[in-house]
């Protein structure tokens, strides 16, 4: 197991600090339907293998433990050892039974080949530059006949009705952020080609396109991430700690009318399975 995670943390666009914590644990609510829709399709059984890639402080850890019972093995993987200590943590008070979270990058886990029945990453593509490389990884730590799933927003497409400059400022300073970190914020799009790129089956795609109401943790989401960033786009001297506290709380305020229609992005969830292995013809795990 590759033990240096220092430029996997340093490569993540979204940067490491409480707020973006916090955040993540909020997210592991928020996105539990698309995350338990997903699993169905996959058809994760007891006694299975999963792991998941860029798990943060929770992930879908528990979605996972309770999909392969105790018979089955979970593991989590995330660059940042505050988050591999807090899944760690989660995973003990909630009793996941077999789930054993490590600190790695995800594009080189140093994991063995062929070890599990579902690699699972859920908004990691779109926080680190060459997300090919995670998606080959992904393909390498599936099983022959396997399942690949990645979660990935498009945030090109958002929707905040009736418009405010702020909140177009917002998704400007966002953009230009992730794009300066060599991350996409439109990976959503580019993620079935990537599994097959990476020699998988043709993938199964859903797209989500949620509106949240006023009060909702999601509905504030993009003012959310550039807090994360605040310190990275001061530092770039792509706005001025005024400006940003000018922004977040002209959004925020904005938001909090509930006549407003908010869509913060597309979730783009993509399911594809490696093909089986061509010596024996047997797909070593799912049917």
């Amino acid at each position: 197991m590759r033990n240096d995670t220092s430029d996997a943390t340093r490569d993540y666009a979204l940067g490491a600090d409480e707020e973006e914590t916090a955040r993540l644990r909020r997210q592991s609510a928020e996105l539990r339907p698309e995350a338990e829709a997903l699993l169905a399709k996959a058809g994760l059984r007891p006694g299975q293998s999963a792991i998941d890639l860029g798990c943060g402080p929770r992930g879908i850890l528990d979605l996972l433990a309770a999909a392969v019972g105790p018979s089955g093995r979970v593991v989590g993987i995330d660059a940042d050892p505050v988050h591999v200590a807090a899944a760690t943590r989660f995973a003990a008070e909630a009793r996941l039974g077999r789930v054993s979270v490590l600190a790695g990058d995800a594009r080189r886990t140093g994991l063995p080949d062929g070890e599990f029945d579902l690699v699972h990453a859920r908004s990691l593509l779109i926080t680190v530059p060459a997300p090919g490389e995670v998606v080959a990884e992904m393909a390498r730590l599936a099983r022959p006949g396997g399942w690949v799933a990645c979660q990935e927003p498009d945030v090109e497409h958002a929707l905040c009705y009736p418009p405010l400059r702020e909140w177009e400022r917002i998704r400007e300073l966002l953009a230009v952020s992730f794009l300066r970190s060599g991350a996409d914020p439109r990976i959503g799009r580019r993620v079935p080609e990537l599994l097959r790129q990476a020699g998988l089956e043709p993938a199964e795609v859903t797209v989500h396109a949620n509106c949240y109401p006023a009060g909702h943790s999601r509905r504030p989401l993009l003012a959310d991430l550039v807090r994360s960033l605040r310190p990275v786009l001061i530092d770039r001297g792509l706005a001025s700690g005024a400006e940003l506290a000018v922004l977040d709380k002209a959004v925020r305020a904005h938001l909090a009318d509930p006549r407003v229609l908010m869509m913060p992005h597309l979730l783009v969830t993509a399911l594809a399975r490696k093909p089986l292995d061509a010596a024996t013809g047997e797909s070593r795990g799912l049917p």
